[in-house]
C-alpha cells in the first residue's frame, strides 16, 4: 500500500490530515456541516451542538431569523461556545444526487465560503470534517477530491490570514480516502 501524505506546506500554511473528533479540535474555529436551517441535527452537527452548548443554537436562531436559511454552498459564523475553538464556522454542502446536479461546484463553494469567513475574521487555524459525506450521501473519495483542491487552490491565492488547516476525519476509511486524495495532489505538484 502506498504511503499517503498527511500533512502539506501550501504557501506558508500548512494542511494535515488526522483522525479524530473535531469537537475536540483547539483551533481557532472548527466548521460545521449544518443543514439549511441551522437548527442541529444528526452527525457532525449533532455533535457540534451537544459539545458547545445551547449558545451555539442561540446564534444560529438569530443568523436565520437575520436572513433565513442558509442556502447551500454559502457559510456563516457563529461563536464556538463550551468548544475548545473559539468558533463554529456553519456551512451547508450537498445533497448527492449523482454528481450532475452541480454537487462539485456546491461542495467546493462550502469549502471556499468557510475559508474566506475564517479570513474575514482573521483567523489562523481551522478544523473541516468530511463534508456531505454523512447523511447527504456524497461519495468520500470524490468528496476528498473537491476537498482537497478547494482548499490548496485557495492556500496558493495566498490572500488569507490562515495559517493551518486541519481535516479531521472520524473513521479509518474517511481518513485514507483523504489522504490519498492529499497524496494524489502532492504527486502531481511534483511532476508540474
Amino acid at each position: 500500500m502506498e504511503k499517503s501524505a498527511t500533512e502539506v506546506s501550501i504557501n506558508g500554511a500548512k494542511l494535515s490530515i488526522i483522525q479524530g473528533d473535531i469537537t475536540r479540535q483547539a483551533t481557532d474555529a472548527i466548521v460545521n456541516a449544518a443543514n439549511s436551517g441551522l437548527m442541529g441535527g444528526g452527525g457532525v452537527d449533532g455533535a457540534i451542538h451537544r459539545a458547545g452548548g445551547p449558545a451555539i443554537l442561540e446564534e444560529c436562531k438569530q443568523v436565520v431569523s437575520r436572513q433565513g436559511r442558509l442556502p447551500t454552498g454559502k457559510a456563516v459564523i457563529t461563536t464556538g461556545g463550551n468548544l475548545k475553538a473559539k468558533f463554529v464556522i456553519h456551512t451547508v454542502g450537498p445533497v448527492w444526487h449523482g454528481g450532475s446536479k452541480g454537487e462539485p461546484e456546491l461542495l467546493a463553494s462550502a469549502y471556499r465560503e468557510s475559508l474566506k469567513v475564517a479570513t474575514e475574521n482573521n483567523l489562523s487555524s481551522i478544523s473541516f470534517p468530511s463534508i456531505s459525506t454523512g447523511a447527504y450521501g456524497y461519495p468520500v473519495a470524490e468528496a476528498a477530491k473537491v476537498a482537497m483542491n478547494t482548499v490548496v487552490s485557495f492556500l496558493k491565492e495566498g490572500v488569507t490570514s490562515i495559517k493551518e488547516i486541519v481535516f479531521v476525519l472520524f473513521d479509518s476509511t474517511t481518513f485514507h480516502a483523504y489522504s490519498s486524495a492529499l497524496g494524489e495532489m502532492a504527486r502531481e505538484a511534483e511532476q508540474a
